[in-house]
């Protein structure tokens, strides 16, 4: 390691010097060579931000320089001792030199000579090179242009070739045939596709190669990978509790979207915009859920307000790096020090998703469900029978109507639903309960945290099968109803119905839940009836409305003195908040075998016939239907259907989607980003004032005209930042390297011109923004198929391979790691899609994950062993192997993982159970297909897991460790037990010698762990 170490740093110190001794170039260009040293030491007190910038001076505009009518320059061009500028840098008075020593800048030698070049040869200003629209460039000149199998080629050729280089040799067509693999699958190829590849004599082979590819199932899954760290999608909400939402569906969308190549500028617009569409499908509805990726809270107690900023300022955050590359952030509480982003940008852009719709805080949504086709089938099939059901009941009500039989005699007029109020509510606590003349209670004074209240009612009904529970909203009332400003709450927590029995002593009756206002909301935590949290009562997830709770008896009870009582608690859940004013009313519920008539219905039943009215004959029909026991066999019909309707329902997936708002939320800007201060002026929908504007006549601008914009040719940025990255996927490092930030403080591009001949053919090529088009050009340019091996030449004069004379090799990402190891042992599921999955975690590292408590229990079956891009992504706790292979927690976009490399990385490959368990399964099909030798057993395992056979001295080293393995294991024979037992749900075949298959997992282990198996080369 300490080894390692050095060489690193010698590097390191050998790339820094490299900079420093740098030659100058021939000609400077302003952006290529002076703006990043500018901006890194001059901007942050002379650039866009207004409120820090010192003297007037703007480095960062033209005017700057030359000057205006109102503050002389500071460079007069050709001369350099007139320049002020090159004055104040190269001063020797510490209250003169510019940067200030109180910043931490300095400029190196070769700096200042770069700028005193500069002026010498014109000044020439030139605007930030990203924000300039780009203009397709003409193919530049080469020398040896054979070499160039297309556009890409010429531009890296050029480059190459004014620093004495050239492009290496073509590699070898297995290393093709797995680097495309891994970059376009994400996938290692299978031996008899190697083989195809290796063996096609065709000049077309490796484009035909690549058009296999770009067809597989897989290719979608692997783009997919890097958008969701570019959107930081993820199967939790983030904040507090981080608790599980329903999102998987718009994984799907963007698996399908990159599958099926639909052109970049509609896959923009239904994500930002899919339910402003005309007749949205359904596909782009779960689109528009990418409004919702962002981190949501759930804790009761969060302010509404504050939050509100925080999602309002995360899609800013967001959209700006996506779309944009730019860094936005900052300007949330302050102009941008570095680009001409203001912090009225910042709310402008913010000002587009104030249509956003959002749940309540506290309160989960459900999602739109996204069923399959088979499941739109089932639920059509339900539906029609439902149909059809209820339509023989509606019939059976208006023949009974028509034929005005005397029914009216069945009825028992006399019984019906009786609301009653408490007789008695007393307090058990220190506060004191007062009754007011509406009838609802007071409480007076602060709530201690579970102080008890307890509400008692007498009545006397003949035939009850339950009660009818219900918490009444009114204006009058605090918060309008239940509960309390700011958060008060209440929970039923005992709930009984005492009848007297013969003795006179009280017998309580057994209730069950029926229905719940809330059955589906994990906030309603009281087990008031069967002792299970999500069957209570609560007031909380909706203060301010009615809350409903039936409970049913066991079976109807009847008392002699018909006598009974049912006495109901409550208990607060804040302390020192105030319940404030409430009502609580029940309602009695008959039994099946009484039936009565309300006052409605009597008095349409004392007209005639032939006087009704047509609504007063289609009310007495609703009623029969609904009521009439001749109808009870019929309506239980349709009640069957429908709950098994509901249990389907309840198995298909659902997706947050994008509801928009009639009346958008009003959008000011927040000095310093305060959320508590309404001081600032209200913005409208804009894009950032330095880009232009967006023209719509006489109405808010919306999400929609957002994305129109971003994919139009008036935008610079959307199509530089897009080709950017997806160069990144393939070569390991963008044009511009810094793939986050396009700005100021980015990267000047290695080669500015052939990005912006990719970003204008991505935009204007055929129909127009073409990812596969994209991809086919990256992936056949000769300078792709280069080796990755750096001569000595090269690595000398270009280290860090930025010119491109060989290719990158570059460990895989943590979800291929796995699916590599599992498509190697045969195990990877083929499924594409669906739910998140759970693969292996240890035990306990989910202990700190509160309200509610919560277990990782790993899938089984075909679930377990989904590929890594499935894996359930938990904000908080990120699963470890993804964390430890540098995986994002995904709070924030992500443009550009890190590559650590690190021990606990080869402890992971070599004993984190899913890793194990690869191994254990590839060690039975190396015994089981790979021959009758040992030695032919390692060829076959080689070219399973490398594509290739052993080299000798592998092999000797390999038969070596089968030994050793053997020996140890035969005299332990316990250890080899321990080691298939603990290598994961996938059976152990029988009839194996189990040392056998114990000292050959080790050999499978091994190369699992190799540097050739996790690196794309």
């Amino acid at each position: 390691m300490m080894r390692c170490m050095g060489i690193l740093l010698a590097s390191f110190i050998a790339g820094a010097a490299t900079a420093a001794d740098a030659p100058l170039p021939e000609r400077v260009e302003f952006n290529r060579d002076v703006r990043p040293i500018l901006s890194d030491t001059c901007f942050r007190c002379h650039g866009p931000d207004k409120n820090h910038r010192e003297a007037e001076l703007r480095l960062d505009l033209a005017e700057g320089y030359a000057g205006t009518a109102d503050h002389p320059g500071v460079v007069t061009a050709r001369d350099v001792g007139k320049s002020k500028l090159f004055a104040r840098i190269t001063s020797t008075d510490p209250d003169e030199v510019m940067p200030p020593k109180s910043l931490g800048k300095t400029l190196s030698a070769r700096d200042i000579a770069v700028i005193k070049k500069w002026i010498e040869q014109g000044a020439e200003y030139q605007g930030h090179w990203a924000f300039i629209p780009p203009q397709r460039p003409a193919l530049p000149t080469v020398k040896n242009a054979q070499a160039a199998s297309g556009e890409i080629d010429r531009f890296v050729l050029a480059r190459l070739e004014t620093a004495g280089l050239a492009l290496n040799p073509e590699a070898d067509r297995v290393t093709l045939c797995r680097r495309l693999s891994f970059d376009l699958t994400g996938l290692p190829p299978k031996p008899d596709e190697v083989d195809a590849f290796v063996n096609d004599s065709r000049p077309d082979a490796y484009e035909r190669l690549v058009e296999r590819l770009l067809e597989s199932p897989h290719y979608g899954e692997r783009m997919a990978v890097y958008w969701m760290d570019l959107v930081r999608f993820a199967d939790t909400a983030g904040y507090h509790s981080d608790n599980p939402r329903d999102i998987a569906p718009y994984r799907d969308y963007v698996i399908n979207a990159f599958q099926q190549n639909l052109p970049y500028d509609r896959f923009t617009t239904e994500q930002l915009a899919g339910d402003l569409l005309p007749n949205p499908t359904t596909w782009q509805q779960v689109a528009s859920g990418y409004n919702r990726l962002l981190q949501t809270t759930e804790e009761g107690g969060a302010q509404a307000k504050e939050y509100r900023a925080k999602y309002s300022a995360d899609r800013v955050r967001n959209v700006s790096s996506v779309w944009l590359g730019a860094t936005m952030a900052c300007c949330e509480c302050h102009d941008h020090k570095y680009d001409p982003f203001l912090t009225r940008d910042f709310y402008s852009v913010a000002a587009f998703f104030a249509d956003v719709q959002e749940a309540d805080i506290g309160r989960r949504e459900p999602g739109l469900l996204v069923p399959d086709a088979w499941q739109s089938q089932r639920l059509a099939e339900f539906d029609a029978q439902i149909a059809t059901a209820q339509q023989k009941l509606q019939t059976l009500a208006e023949q009974l109507v028509a034929t005005n039989t005397d029914w009216t005699a069945e009825l028992d007029t006399d019984a019906g639903w009786e609301t009653l109020s408490p007789t008695e509510v007393r307090v058990e606590g220190d506060s004191q309960l007062l009754r007011q003349e509406d009838g609802s209670y007071k409480v007076d004074g602060k709530v201690a945290a579970k102080e008890t209240y307890v509400a008692t009612i007498d009545t006397e009904l003949r035939n009850v099968t339950g009660l009818r529970l219900e918490a009444l909203a009114d204006d009058s009332l605090p918060s309008k109803g239940p509960g309390s400003a700011p958060n008060g709450n209440f929970v039923l927590t005992e709930f009984k119905v005492l009848v007297p029995k013969a003795d006179g002593k009280p017998d309580a009756v057994k209730l069950t839940k029926s229905v719940a206002d809330h059955a589906q909301d994990k906030f309603a935590v009281a087990a008031a009836v069967d002792g299970k949290n999500d069957t209570g009562w609560a007031v909380l997830p909706k203060v301010g409305e009615s809350h409903l709770a039936i409970f049913d008896a066991e079976k109807p009870f009847l008392t002699e003195s018909g006598q009974f009582t049912v006495r109901l608690e409550f208990q607060s859940q804040h302390a020192q908040h105030s319940i404030g004013r409430w009502r609580l009313s029940a309602t009695i519920i008959p039994a099946p075998t009484t039936h009565w008539v309300p006052t409605e219905i009597r008095d349409v039943l004392a007209i005639a016939p032939a006087d009704r009215t047509a609504e007063q004959t289609k009310r007495l029909v609703e009623f029969f239907r609904d009521q009439s026991p001749r109808f009870q066999t019929e309506r239980q019909a349709v009640q069957s259907i429908q709950v098994g309707r509901q249990k389907f329902v309840d198995t298909i997936p659902r997706s947050l989607i994008t509801t928009a708002l009639k009346e958008p939320r009003t959008v000011r800007v927040l000095p310093r980003g305060n959320w508590m201060d309404d001081s600032g002026e209200v913005r409208e929908p804009a894009i950032p004032t330095f880009l232009g504007q967006i023209d719509v006549a006489d109405r808010r601008a919306n999400r929609l005209d957002l994305a129109n914009w971003l994919v139009s040719k008036d935008n610079p940025l959307t199509a530089r930042v897009m080709v950017n990255r997806m160069w990144k996927l393939f070569y390991g490092t963008g044009l511009s390297k810094t793939v986050e930030d396009l700005g100021s403080q980015g990267e000047w591009p290695t080669h500015p011109e052939l990005l912006d001949w990719l970003a204008v053919e991505f935009r204007d090529s055929g129909n127009g923004w073409d990812v596969k088009h994209m991809v086919r050009l990256m992936v056949t340019s000769r300078t792709y198929r280069q080796s990755s091996k750096l001569t000595p030449q090269a690595r000398a004069a270009d280290p860090y391979n930025r010119l491109l004379s060989a290719q990158n090799r570059f460990r895989l990402d943590a979800e291929f790691l796995r699916d590599n190891a599992l498509s190697i042992a045969g195990l990877l599921s083929p499924r594409i899609g669906g739910e998140s999955v759970k693969p292996y975690q240890p035990d306990g590292y989910w202990d700190y994950l509160n309200f509610p408590k919560r277990t990782w229990v790993h899938d089984k079956g075909e679930l377990l062993y989904q590929r890594g891009l499935y894996t359930h992504w938990q904000r908080s706790f990120l699963h470890p192997e993804m964390l430890i292979f540098d995986a994002p927690s995904r709070e924030e976009c992500v443009a550009d993982r890190p590559r650590s490399n690190t021990p606990q990385q080869a402890l992971a490959l070599l004993n984190d159970p899913g890793y194990v368990e690869a191994a254990r399964v590839f060690a039975t099909r190396i015994i089981t297909d790979g021959g009758g030798t040992p030695a032919s057993r390692l060829r076959w395992a080689f070219r399973r897991a490398l594509s290739r056979n052993p080299e000798d001295d592998e092999l000797a080293l390999l038969l070596k460790l089968l030994d050793k393995h053997r020996a140890e294991y035969a005299a332990d024979t316990a250890a080899a037990d321990a080691l298939l037992k603990a290598s994961g749900e996938s059976p152990v075949p029988d009839g194996l010698n189990r040392v056998d298959l114990a000292a050959w997992t080790s050999i499978a282990r091994t190369l699992l762990n190799l540097h050739e198996t996790v690196t794309r080369l």
